[in-house]
């Protein structure tokens, strides 16, 4: 199965992954970011024996989406962008959405424990 299989179809699998990974780290980065006029909070989970990051980026307008980037055989880049519905938005901590607001509002990333980031 290639990657925009497994975002199309399994998208919530990879967010759970994502999700149980973050929180488990201490501390956790919840990184800001922006390029033109989109600014996101961003957490991230790489796999380097495979070329792949998976990360949540809240943007300004709350919309949250997964991204997904790899490098292919030819090592070239490619992204896959997959905008989070309900039911996905329901997986996420409520713990984690706050955060990452802030973040997205204060235009600065934080550092914090995982377990802050656990709470329903």
């Amino acid at each position: 199965m290639n990657y925009e299989e497994l975002v199309k179809n399994h998208s919530g699998e990879l967010i759970e992954k994502l999700v149980t990974h973050v929180v488990s780290q201490d501390p956790v980065e919840v990184l800001f970011n922006f390029e033109d006029n989109d600014q996101w909070a961003i957490v991230s989970m790489h796999q380097y024996e495979e070329d792949l990051e998976i990360s949540l980026r809240m943007h300004s307008n709350q919309t949250i989406d997964l991204f997904v980037g790899y490098y292919d055989d030819e090592d070239e880049f490619h992204e896959i962008v997959h905008v989070l519905n309900e039911t996905e938005l329901e997986q996420l901590p409520d713990g984690l959405k706050k955060v990452m607001r802030k973040v997205v509002d204060d235009e600065k990333g934080m550092r914090l424990p995982g377990n802050f980031l656990s709470a329903k």
